[in-house]
């Protein structure tokens, strides 16, 4: 018997309200309707997974990072951390030492390089991190606290947990956070692939180049899922059919998506025209990827 593998498959956008989270969400509870499924919320600054995938709440989780703290009493003021602080976050001031901790990196070079050792790391609560359980899906839904300057070590801490509990499921689904800065570059960085999500509107076109330039330096095989088709134009079919970037699919504009969606529910489920773009991405992904675990949707048409 051949071992299943995983597939680890990161839906992003290069613009927030593309319909990202109501990919990820569907697709996700589509997957698990034949194989163990986990989806990972890294949109971390404003999850909302949940809200679509009511699950029983498994545990909740504080979210750690390391921050130095001064120790007064055993600094010499040699000005050792200032200078290997590529970030700033440490700061001499006369005879005092300043720690921005909204600056940290957690990169320990200050507490390692200080002579004295008077800059010993301490944890500093970011953030936490929920585990649903909903039939055969599994939700991880990491949230940042109010106030919190990065979201890339939470995205981390995240990736983490999920690689140190959560690798035995056949599909992985990572619910990116919009745009193109460093917090979707750490949620993307295991992706087997990328989804991106845009619509077509001189908008959707301007932030899906944005993003199809950032995947290509990461080297990560991407396609596209085009959202809300019927309105707009054509320009971002002509850019991927330029640029050879594969439409898996393209759902198209309906009230009855939206109406569904503002009450928090499923539309897979619910509308057979959702149903079948999700058997497009899937069928699209089986001629790009070389997953065992693909063969068994072969018979999901139809339902």
């Amino acid at each position: 018997m051949i071992k299943k593998e995983n597939l680890k498959i990161a839906i992003a956008s290069g613009k927030g309200g593309t319909g990202k989270t109501l990919l990820s969400t569907n697709l996700a509870a589509f997957l698990s309707e034949r194989e163990s499924t986990l989806l990972v919320d890294l949109d971390v600054e404003e999850p909302n997974d949940s809200l679509f995938i009511k699950g029983n709440l498994i545990r909740k989780t504080e979210q750690h990072k390391m921050i130095p703290q001064w120790d007064e009493s055993k600094c010499t003021l040699c000005g050792e951390c200032t200078k290997n602080c590529k970030f700033h976050a440490v700061v001499q001031m006369g005879k005092f030492i300043a720690v921005f901790k909204e600056l940290c990196h957690s990169c320990y070079a200050c507490s390692e390089l200080c002579p004295a050792k008077a800059l010993p790391m301490h944890p500093y609560k970011m953030g936490e991190t929920a585990e649903y359980s909903y039939n055969n899906l599994k939700l991880i839904e990491s949230r940042l606290m109010i106030g919190e300057e990065q979201a890339v070590p939470l995205i981390h801490k995240t990736h983490k947990l999920v690689e140190e509990n959560f690798s035995n499921s056949i599909f992985l689904l990572f619910d990116c956070p919009p745009g193109t800065s460093c917090p979707v570059i750490a949620a993307t960085e295991n992706a087997d692939f990328v989804i991106l999500v845009t619509e077509p509107t001189p908008f959707g076109l301007h932030d899906l180049k944005l993003a199809v330039e950032t995947m290509r330096k990461l080297h990560k095989p991407i396609g596209v899922v085009i959202n809300r088709s019927g309105i707009g134009n054509d320009d971002v079919e002509n850019y991927c059919k330029t640029e050879q970037i594969d439409i898996l699919t393209k759902i198209p504009f309906d009230k009855n998506i939206a109406s569904c969606y503002s009450k928090g529910e499923l539309v897979y489920n619910k509308l057979e025209s959702v149903k079948h773009s999700l058997n497009e991405i899937l069928d699209s992904l089986k001629n790009k990827i070389p997953c065992q675990s693909l063969q068994g949707f072969e018979t999901l048409k139809g339902i």
